[in-house]
């Protein structure tokens, strides 16, 4: 995936960047956002990244996910980090938010022919509040899936056949932008009804198949912790040991060898210059794209 070892550790520091400047925006806010994934394993097994870790992702609760991109626009003025989430009008495939470095290129191979922001990025996945029953978990799930789906507005690839012909048949079923856009927010009400109840377990929704769904005591999410990372302080959720066992299992255990691999599928990387020096060379190349 990368040239070099050396591109490895740029893409690093960029995202670390991205996530100082995320964090000190949502202290600085009253918002509460952790690590979660392999920044949360790293933070606790290496007091920084995986060293073959190229990303950092966030959780937010859904309250102050919400609030995010709008006091965002209220206050920043489209510098050097752009913050991305999918509406009606905008479309990266992507059922969560991103904040992205516009001066560096990460094309993905699901994103190659999008006009969008192409730079390196950290995503930030809300946290809803899951029912207590398990019926009501699968409902819920199936409408998470459906948003999935929906908002993306593609089949889902490398997830196995029964997701690829959930994607298919569910898309045929609404083939105008706009019936997609209807059913993506129905999909996305019915999928986050339980957020005003307090059921005493959160769930992560808009994430791929492999964690969708995934249920966590809420006690675990309630407040955020500052743990050394790198050469600063980054927040985790004050129960990331249950949360971490729980989906990881011994998260201290170094993985073999032939797994320690970055798991992104890209197409370009450049740290050093604005993906938009790369359109029409290693995205956007077809005619029909531009």
């Amino acid at each position: 995936m990368y040239s070099k070892d050396t591109q490895l550790r740029q893409v690093q520091e960029t995202s670390l960047g991205l996530a100082k400047y995320f964090s000190d925006f949502c202290d600085k806010n009253g918002l509460l956002c952790y690590l979660c994934g392999g920044g949360a394993i790293g933070s606790i097994r290496h007091k920084g990244f995986v060293p073959w870790d190229d990303d950092l992702d966030f959780f937010m609760p859904r309250n102050d996910y919400e609030k995010l991109m709008v006091l965002w626009k209220t206050q920043e003025d489209e510098g050097k980090y752009i913050l991305l989430r999918a509406d009606k009008e905008y479309n990266d495939r992507n059922s969560f938010t991103t904040l992205r470095d516009k001066n560096t290129t990460f094309i993905k191979t699901y994103q190659k022919d999008l006009d969008i922001s192409h730079g390196i990025q950290i995503d930030i996945f809300p946290l809803d509040v899951a029912p207590t029953k398990n019926y009501q978990r699968k409902i819920q799930k199936f409408w998470a899936l459906v948003y999935a789906i929906y908002c993306s507005q593609q089949i889902p690839q490398n997830h196995g056949r029964f997701f690829t012909e959930l994607g298919k048949a569910l898309l045929n079923l609404a083939p105008t932008k706009r019936n997609k856009y209807h059913v993506w927010k129905f999909a996305e009400k019915h999928m986050m009804k339980y957020n005003s109840q307090n059921t005493g377990f959160v769930t992560e929704l808009c994430v791929g198949p492999r964690y969708m769904g995934n249920v966590y005591p809420q006690e675990d999410f309630l407040a955020a912790e500052k743990v050394p990372f790198e050469d600063t302080m980054l927040p985790i959720p004050i129960g990331y040991d249950d949360y971490l066992s729980n989906v990881f299992g011994d998260y201290m255990q170094l993985p073999p060898k032939d797994q320690q691999v970055a798991h992104h599928d890209s197409v370009y990387i450049d740290p050093d210059n604005s993906y938009k020096k790369y359109k029409g060379i290693y995205y956007l190349t077809n005619k029909e794209d531009k």
